[in-house]
């Protein structure tokens, strides 16, 4: 599998396309502005379809391209009920909406659950519920991979964590969620944030200035 980072949008948002190009299939993780421009040219290169797209959490940044992707794709959505209204009603997010930006709603075709395990590009895909920086930020976790991979969406950064002060964000909940649903991840596990540089578990377990293990 070949993972391909495609920072997009306004805020430079992180989308990820992993792609199976001996099974002809790829899956978009998130999907800021403008990012369909970037995959694409890969899907063409690499002979693969996209039939999946998972929406980490339902902020404007990881959801403002996903409207044109599956018009583009008919790729199946996954994400969790709890940020169902900023998925389908994203005008509640207008007061923290950068001037001029507009947001698509989306209609998920599954909403995931905490636990839920699911195979995807030949591999087994779990689910984890990481709020507090919003109420449905999941994570997808891929065990099978060497190192294993987690797709964290903006709960956990390198060297930082995802903000709080959005309507339904807590770092209270947001530690315990880190602690119970990431950092109980092998150490080696690559983790890929929502923006920046991705990092590991164990890294962040040691030195994140903000929840140390």
């Amino acid at each position: 599998m070949n993972v391909h980072v495609l920072p997009a949008g306004p805020i430079e948002t992180n989308a990820y396309l992993l792609t199976a190009p001996e099974r002809g299939e790829a899956i978009l993780v998130d999907a800021p502005e403008g990012v369909w421009a970037d995959v694409r040219p890969i899907l063409a290169e690499e002979k693969c379809r996209l039939v999946e797209l998972w929406l980490t959490h339902g902020h404007w940044d990881h959801t403002q391209g996903a409207a044109e992707i599956v018009r583009e794709t008919k790729a199946k959505v996954r994400a969790h009920a709890d940020d169902r209204i900023l998925f389908e009603t994203p005008e509640v997010m207008s007061l923290f909406l950068p001037p001029g930006v507009k947001v698509a709603p989306m209609f998920p075709d599954h909403w995931v659950a905490p636990g839920e395990t699911f195979e995807a590009l030949g591999l087994r895909v779990e689910v984890r519920h990481v709020p507090g920086h919003c109420p449905g930020n999941v994570l997808f976790y891929l065990a099978a991979l060497k190192p294993p991979q987690a797709y964290v969406g903006d709960a956990l950064f390198a060297g930082s964590v995802g903000r709080t002060d959005f309507p339904g964000g807590s770092m209270e909940v947001l530690a315990n969620s880190i602690h119970r649903q990431i950092y109980t991840l092998p150490p080696d596990t690559i983790v890929y944030p929502g923006h920046g540089p991705a990092t590991t578990v164990g890294t962040e377990q040691r030195s994140n200035p903000y929840v140390r293990a």
